[in-house]
């Protein structure tokens, strides 16, 4: 087993690390008090191929490995989780469904677009009374002639107000139950389809979240996306990856809480000496940076496999899981080492915790990949 990156690898690596710090840091802080979406980054981002890092160069994207992913992601939610949250989804979510699951038709006019960085997507599967059951998508979309009307609500999407391209899952045929659910691809301005307000959130404020609504939503049968009735396993088959992108968010927001904590620990002085200088301090860095090293091993473990053509749904809830957990308490942890000043928006780590929570529960809840682990060890064995 090679532990060793590539120099592609570290190349992509530093050049995101270098991006976020001279690019994204310097609004960090105003964004998030703002919630004012970034969309000059996101344009620089597009630019330098960040938002269709695995797609083919012939499709517009970058060509790049899951793991070349991995390491963008946690370079940029260092930073800002917000960022990297508008990154995961048109990566993990919208690119790679169209690519591995469109015809050449969405590929052509869509997938190029959105890899480039030109247009930005978003991924509805949520709804008021769909969350962790997907199965009960309450939209419907009727077929039409040669056009689908889609009718419903979509919840907490992610990109929702300011995305080009929605990926939207919807039930054709009620009596198949989750076997008639399909996806479509509705463009931003069709007549039909709108957004609510965005929502006020505790973290990643930076990102948009809203709900989409569909009243008689007119859309082309040929932006059916794969075949019609396999919406749900489009969405779960999307989400397995996807979860990798989260990981790797929740891994950068663990490792901002550490090098804070260590850099404050270093500097803060009591009883005439730094805090660094106390076991009890010592001991929860240490504690801290195990849990981070763990979290990244199992997230480009993930990302190896799926780059190897091998079986990553494990893998990849696993990381989820556990990298969510540890961006929490890290951030935690960072908190209680600052004191009362980690408790004030003039250090960072206040902003940590409150974008830590999120990678709890969106893409699938702790809960939900504690599922998806024990069915898969369960069906193993």
């Amino acid at each position: 087993m090679n532990f060793d990156l590539t120099e592609e690898h570290l190349m992509i690596q530093e050049s995101a690390r270098d991006f976020a710090l001279n690019e994204i840091a310097p609004t960090a802080v105003q964004r998030d008090k703002s919630a004012e979406f970034p969309y000059e980054i996101v344009k620089k981002m597009g630019e330098l191929g960040f938002m269709g890092m695995m797609v083919a160069p012939e499709y517009g994207g970058a060509g790049l490995d899951t793991i070349s992913y991995a390491l963008a992601m946690i370079e940029i939610s260092k930073v800002d989780a917000s960022v990297g949250v508008i990154m995961s989804v048109n990566n993990s979510l919208v690119c790679y469904g169209l690519e591995k699951y469109g015809s050449d038709f969405i590929k052509q006019k869509y997938l190029i677009p959105l890899a480039k960085g030109e247009k930005l997507g978003a991924f509805a599967l949520s709804e008021p009374e769909a969350g962790s059951d997907a199965t009960k998508q309450r939209t419907m979309a009727d077929k039409d002639e040669n056009h689908f009307r889609l009718n419903g609500i979509k919840n907490w999407i992610t990109n929702g107000t300011t995305a080009d391209y929605v990926l939207v899952m919807a039930t054709t045929n009620k009596e198949l139950a989750h076997k008639g659910i399909s996806t479509f691809l509705v463009e931003k301005g069709t007549p039909g389809f709108d957004h609510g307000i965005k929502e006020d959130k505790l973290g990643i404020r930076s990102s948009d979240t809203c709900s989409l609504t569909f009243e008689n939503c007119k859309v082309p049968a040929e932006n059916l996306i794969w075949e019609e009735g396999k919406g749900f396993n489009f969405a779960m088959n999307t989400l397995n990856g996807g979860r990798i992108g989260i990981a790797s968010q929740a891994v950068g927001i663990a490792e901002a809480s550490l090098d804070a904590a260590v850099k404050y620990a270093k500097e803060r002085k009591a009883f005439g000496q730094t805090i660094s200088n106390f076991q009890a301090i010592q001991f929860m860095l240490s504690d801290m940076a195990v849990k981070v090293d763990a979290a990244k091993m199992l997230t480009l473990k993930a990302a190896a496999l799926k780059d190897a053509g091998k079986p990553y749904i494990k893998e990849g809830a696993m990381a989820k899981l556990y990298a969510s957990k540890v961006a929490v308490q890290n951030a935690l942890d960072a908190i209680q080492i600052h004191g009362g000043y980690g408790y004030v928006r003039d250090y960072l780590v206040e902003r940590y915790l409150r974008d830590s929570k999120i990678t709890e529960i969106y893409e699938g809840t702790s809960e939900i990949q504690k599922i998806v682990i024990a069915r898969a060890l369960l069906d193993s064995k």
